[in-house]
């Protein structure tokens, strides 16, 4: 389960219970954290949202507004 996804500087940190890193993400610096859940994390790159799963896997994209 996802508890918190940080951006840190070009790197978006995804993270469980007791700190624990589930996985992280290089995505640059002009890349956006949009938001996360329990078990998905949403991040922006251009005009395009990309959705992960808790593994770090990609489900999804989507045009973003």
């Amino acid at each position: 389960m996802i508890i918190t996804a940080i951006k840190r500087g070009g790197i978006v940190y995804v993270y469980a219970e007791g700190n624990r890193v589930l996985w992280t993400i290089g995505c640059g610096p002009e890349c956006e954290l949009m938001g996360y859940t329990s078990t998905t994390v949403t991040i922006r790159r251009g005009n395009i949202a990309y959705v992960y799963n808790e593994k770090g896997h990609l489900v999804s994209t989507t045009q973003a507004r």
